[in-house]
């Protein structure tokens, strides 16, 4: 029975406290290392323009990022196709933001698939995250 708690509690610790935001970029810098040799670090400025970068997206019309998230990160955005309402990315008004690794790894991906009908290379992905984290 003491095997079974002491597995628990430290099964819920794990859960609880997972990856954080800076193990997350240190995960991707190491895989966009394997990707390309010369890679040096990640990028605001091609954060900025990932995040601007217009693109004909999986339905058809031309999107950004910026098409939903807006131009400025401290606003609030609103799906183009749903209408849905997406809060500021920025953590500067918005500190619930980039917290949770997990729903990070799921929005970029999707948001990747939808603009460039694709994911992103962990390179772009470091790129976008320090860019939207710096605003």
């Amino acid at each position: 029975m003491k095997k079974i708690v002491i597995a628990i509690t430290i099964l819920t610790g794990v859960f609880a406290y997972g990856e954080t935001m800076d193990e997350y970029l240190q995960r991707l810098a190491a895989q966009a290392k394997k990707e390309n040799p010369s890679f040096g670090g990640f990028s605001v400025e091609r954060g900025r323009e990932i995040y601007f970068s217009k693109h004909i997206g999986k339905r058809g019309k031309e999107v950004s990022c910026a098409s939903c998230h807006t131009e400025d990160l401290r606003q609030s955005g609103e799906n183009i196709f749903t209408g849905k309402k997406i809060k500021p990315l920025s953590p500067s008004v918005n500190p619930k933001r980039f917290v949770n690794v997990k729903k990070v790894k799921k929005w970029l991906r999707r948001n990747f698939k939808d603009v460039y009908k694709r994911e992103g290379t962990a390179q772009e992905k470091g790129d976008v995250l320090l860019f939207m984290r710096s605003n």
